[in-house]
């Protein structure tokens, strides 16, 4: 019997099940009408955000082969063989735990039984199954007319250039997705850096939405801010999510932060989008503005460096310095993932 952990909106259910170093790891989806599904297409959405193929990610090697189990209108089920595992690397995390990491709090709500390693279900490795549902969803979407793209929007403080809708769509077939190739290679230099320290970095995913048709959400709960903040969240280390200017309206005018709806050859835009494509809770409409949203992603707790932590066992003050294959800096292959999960959201609200 898998124990799956659920996403349940109001028109299609996520389940997710396994442990970073678990025998497989799988997805459940209920719910989601579809046409087709083109395996190859599959294949390369996932190859994405699969670790192990270059400098900045983790050197765990993992072919994420997707192994579908059911496929019918409806209902979807798919696994993942984890063949990579070092489960030696954590042992005794329960006892001394990583900071900043799930081992203290997983051990208060689980107890001495939970399956560490890794990270167990606390771990990134979880996105994978999540990026399997996500395909489904983004492919219903693009039948629809509605398209979304992930980039990074910067790393250690190094910026992307300014978005543009035109050159995001090249981003998905680059091997660093970034609009701005130079600020690319000075992010994989601040990467580099952190990995020969033993450290990491974090940064943020710019997600946008085009195509949106107008009027979906609504007010209170059924905002769509809320509907994609709570499946982003479910992605590990993400720390903060705005839509539009975000944080930054806090600092402004209405008169500087308001958007005026204008015609533009007889079509109706906003002349800013500083609200994200969402007043109200509500989708303006693609042909209006689309929907902008950033996350913050916190640097990979997991680090080489040696930290200061407790042993919970003699109640003694000790330190540690982490095994196990860590990624310097999730961001690059963080990028997919957030596309899935923006079309899960959106596929639920539509």
């Amino acid at each position: 019997m898998k124990d799956y952990n659920w996403f349940s909106g109001d028109k299609i259910k996520v389940g997710i099940y396994g442990e970073s170093h678990s025998e497989d790891i799988g997805v459940r989806l209920e719910g989601l009408d579809y046409s087709s599904l083109d395996e190859e297409k599959l294949r390369a959405f996932m190859k994405r955000r699969a670790p192990g193929q270059n400098a900045w990610s983790t050197p765990r090697k993992e072919a994420d082969e997707v192994i579908i189990d059911k496929l019918e209108n409806g209902l979807f089920e798919a696994h993942i063989l984890n063949t990579n595992i070092r489960p030696s690397d954590y042992s005794n995390l329960l006892r001394t735990p990583r900071p900043s990491h799930a081992d203290f709090t997983a051990g208060l709500k689980y107890g001495p039984n939970f399956k560490s390693s890794g990270g167990g279900s606390f771990s990134g490795r979880l996105t994978a199954p999540m990026c399997i549902a996500g395909f489904l969803a983004l492919t219903y979407l693009s039948e629809k007319g509605i398209r979304i793209s992930s980039r990074i929007k910067s790393i250690g403080g190094v910026s992307d250039g300014a978005l543009d809708l035109e050159k995001l769509k090249d981003v998905r077939n680059k091997e660093f997705p970034v609009i701005d190739d130079e600020a690319g290679e000075k992010m994989k230099k601040v990467i580099e850096e952190a990995r020969t320290s033993e450290d990491s970095v974090g940064g943020v995913i710019e997600t946008v939405i085009e195509g949106m048709p107008g009027g979906i959400g609504g007010p209170i709960f059924e905002g769509i801010e809320g509907k994609i903040a709570q499946i982003c969240f479910a992605i590990p280390a993400v720390k903060g999510i705005e839509f539009g200017n975000g944080f930054e309206a806090a600092k402004l005018h209405g008169s500087e932060n308001n958007d005026s709806l204008v015609f533009e050859d007889g079509k109706l835009k906003l002349e800013t989008n500083r609200c994200g494509g969402i007043l109200g809770g509500i989708s303006v409409g693609g042909d209006v503005a689309p929907i902008v949203f950033d996350c913050a992603i916190k640097p990979t707790p997991t680090i080489g460096k040696e930290q200061r932590t407790v042993d919970l066992e003699t109640k003694e003050n000790t330190t540690l310095k982490a095994k196990g294959r860590h990624d310097p800096c999730i961001v690059p292959r963080a990028v997919p993932v957030f596309e899935a999960a923006a079309a899960l959201a959106i596929a639920d609200l539509i």
